[in-house]
C-alpha cells in the first residue's frame, strides 16, 4: 500500500494519484505544489496574469476619476495638475503587461521542453 503525502490515505500500490484528494503518489511534493497550481489556474479559467492586469487597469481608471474630477477641481495646485495627460500612463502599463505576458509564455514555454 502506498500512502497519501497530502493527505495520508492509502492506496494501491500502482495508483499514480491518491484516491480520496487526488494528490500525486509517483513524485514529490514539489511536483505536485507546480500541479496544483496549474491545475488552478487552468481549472478555474483565471490566470494571475489576467488578474493582476484587469486589477491595475481597474486601479488606474479609479485614479483617472479621482485625478479628472476630484484633484483638478481644487484650485492653486501646480499647473502640470491641471495640464496632466492619462493617455501615456495606460499606453505604458498596458505595453508593460504585454511584455510581461510574453515573458511568461516563454518561460513556461521553456519549462516543458
Amino acid at each position: 500500500m502506498v500512502y497519501c503525502p497530502r493527505c495520508g490515505k492509502q492506496n494501491p500500490e500502482d495508483s499514480i494519484f491518491c484516491n480520496s484528494c487526488g494528490a500525486s503518489l509517483a513524485t514529490g511534493q514539489r511536483r505536485e505544489k507546480e500541479c496544483d497550481d496549474r491545475c488552478e489556474e487552468e481549472c478555474s479559467g483565471r490566470s494571475r496574469v489576467g488578474i493582476l492586469f484587469w486589477g491595475t487597469i481597474i486601479i488606474l481608471i479609479g485614479l483617472w476619476f479621482i485625478f479628472e474630477f476630484g484633484v483638478k477641481k481644487i484650485s492653486g495646485l501646480p499647473d502640470w495638475v491641471y495640464s496632466f495627460e492619462w493617455g501615456w500612463v495606460f499606453a505604458v502599463v498596458i505595453g508593460i503587461a504585454i511584455l510581461a505576458a510574453g515573458i511568461n509564455i516563454i518561460i513556461k514555454g521553456s519549462r516543458r521542453q
